[in-house]
């Protein structure tokens, strides 16, 4: 590197430098898309602020390490990467997996929740009304599967090709991007969710979690994959 002015030197060097620890790591821990404390009174600060930059980003810490040994997969989406697990070195395959599920759930969990407390309507309300008789039913009935989740891990809407809208669980941070199902809406029951709130009071922190549940990203999430939208890049 050369130039003449020395202060406008060490800049580019600085640049360089960052751009270069950039881009050996395969996954950056993203921003929330609100403030810590957006969705209080329902999650507190304290819990949004610890979940995201304690336990999301030690997923992301471990994932960019064991990612290191296998180069040709580190700048891949984290789609891609956990529907190609059987191509990941078997010494780290379950490490990538933990990791890789840890860092998609999470993506998904932040922009499942917004502080803007709207109402599901359109296609998906029209649907979940179809399989699940009504919205009422259908929250009730997501809310009895998150909370016989044994341990820890997730309970999820998703939609599968061919099978309509279906109520699953996920233990530990396996995700249904495994599966090659769309997720639309999932609830995080680790107790580290909730638990500095909520104590080991699950229900309780599911009946204020649907106080902040973003209908308009999951209905989004809905209409992309009902019209074949490839999301392979997205997350």
């Amino acid at each position: 590197l050369y130039c003449d002015d020395s202060t406008v030197c060490g800049e580019m060097k600085i640049l360089l430098l960052l751009l270069t620890l950039l881009g050996s790591q395969a996954y950056v821990l993203p921003h929330l898309p609100y403030e810590y404390d957006a969705l209080e009174p329902y999650i507190s600060r304290e819990i949004m602020e610890l979940h995201h930059t304690k336990h999301h980003a030690a997923y992301a810490k471990t994932l960019n390490s064991a990612l290191a040994e296998a180069p040709r997969l580190s700048h891949r989406s984290l789609l891609f990467v956990l529907n190609h697990l059987a191509e990941v070195p078997e010494k780290i395959r379950q490490t990538v997996r933990n990791s890789a599920g840890g860092c998609y759930n999470h993506e998904l969990f932040w922009k499942m929740m917004s502080p803007a407390q709207g109402e599901l309507e359109g296609p998906l309300a029209d649907e979940i009304r179809k399989g699940f008789t009504s919205l009422e039913n259908f929250q009730n009935e997501f809310t009895e599967a998150a909370l016989k989740v044994f341990g820890s891990g997730w309970a999820w809407l998703v939609l599968e090709k061919g099978d309509g809208l279906k109520i699953i669980t996920t233990p530990n941070q396996d995700t249904p991007a495994s599966n090659k199902t769309t997720a639309l809406l999932g609830v995080d029951v680790w107790e580290h969710a909730y638990y500095l709130q909520y104590k080991n009071d699950r229900a309780a922190y599911l009946e204020k979690w649907w106080k902040v549940v973003n209908w308009a990203f999951v209905e989004e999430r809905y209409e992309a994959a009902t019209h074949d939208h490839d999301e392979h890049d997205e997350l």
